[in-house]
């Protein structure tokens, strides 16, 4: 699923607490948060997804380092 006029993502967010993307946006994400909460996809709620913007923001600095040192 390779789309050039789109940006790479900064976050995913893998339902169900797996931590594993199968070989989703494999490239695209290399210096993407990876969020895994616990609940499945038809049980995320608004707050799921507050957790996970907070979390990126926790390791923004680390991975804009990351994404420099390339």
């Amino acid at each position: 699923m390779y789309m050039a006029v789109a940006p790479d993502p900064d976050i995913l967010v893998r339902s169900s607490g797996e931590t594993r993307l199968s070989n989703f946006l494999l490239w695209q994400s290399s210096y993407s948060h990876l969020y895994c909460p616990a609940a499945l996809q038809p049980d995320l709620e608004l707050w799921h997804l507050v957790w996970a913007v907070l979390s990126y923001e926790r390791g923004y600095p680390y991975l804009q380092k990351k994404s420099k040192q390339q």
